[in-house]
């Protein structure tokens, strides 16, 4: 029996206006009526290049952004419908992990600190707290976790902070996670150890993660389907396999052309 999904994106549209206070400027259509779907423990990439309305789908799902029409529902809920307290309690179980992790990393907090934010926000006891911090940095390779518990972020390579960022993601067990362009800052030599991780994760917690990147190949490694997106729409999904080979979209066509030779 299929699991029911963890996700769903019900006809999501979203405009964003420029020009400030500016009137007759036309709102720019980022995200233009996208279903998706995704089950417990799914790993779906969503693939496109720059200004596809990738990212932006990802804001909404995080509740960083509302969408102007449709529903997004995580566990059966429509997130749209929340109070932003009940929001903020729902997102407690949902995580983003950003292209840079200086985003989502304050500079003056010590990696220890930045782990366990999660875990304090839900209200976990102190010693819970260390306990699983350090569990959570030696699951992603940062062993031991002594060496960098006090360090800083500018104490860290990118794929050291990379890796803090995914602890920070798992350290409270969420059932989605939202990883944009996770690997796009890091060489070639990292990226294959981050997206490992990411699969780990997914294997030992059941964690299903919306994988967001505008790299093809990199998406065909971890996802078990693919969605692309083109101008805001999506234009064609499917189980990675059977889209890798038999794309139906022109679009489609390109970026596996462009992405052959790579990882």
């Amino acid at each position: 029996m299929t699991p029911a999904p963890v996700l769903e994106l019900r006809s999501v549209t979203k405009a964003f206006t420029h020009g400030g206070r500016r009137r007759h400027v036309a709102p720019v259509l980022a995200v233009d009526d996208v279903s998706l779907s995704l089950r417990p423990g799914e790993i779906v990439g969503i693939v496109g290049e720059s200004g596809a309305g990738k990212s932006t789908v990802g804001r909404m799902i995080i509740g960083l952004e509302r969408p102007d029409t449709g529903e997004v529902r995580f566990e059966g809920c429509d997130l749209t419908c929340l109070s932003e307290r009940k929001l903020r309690a729902a997102r407690r179980r949902m995580h983003l992990v950003q292209q840079d992790p200086y985003e989502s990393l304050h500079p003056g907090m010590r990696v220890a600190t930045a782990v366990a934010e999660p875990l304090v926000v839900a209200g976990t006891d102190r010693q819970e707290q260390r306990d699983r911090t350090k569990a959570a940095l030696d699951e992603v390779g940062l062993s031991p976790p002594d060496r960098f518990l006090r360090r800083f972020p500018h104490e860290l390579s990118g794929g050291q902070r990379q890796r803090v960022a995914l602890a920070r993601a798992l350290v409270s067990r969420p059932r989605v996670a939202v990883a944009d362009e996770p690997t796009s800052m890091l060489d070639a030599s990292v990226r294959a150890g981050i997206l490992e991780l990411i699969l780990g994760i997914r294997e030992r917690w059941g964690t299903a993660f919306v994988f967001i990147t505008h790299d093809l190949a990199v998406a065909r490694y971890v996802s078990d389907r693919l969605a692309v997106m083109h101008q805001g729409r999506l234009i064609e999904s499917g189980e990675t396999d059977r889209l890798i080979a038999c794309p139906e979209h022109d679009y489609t066509r390109t970026l596996l052309a462009a992405s052959e030779g790579e990882l």
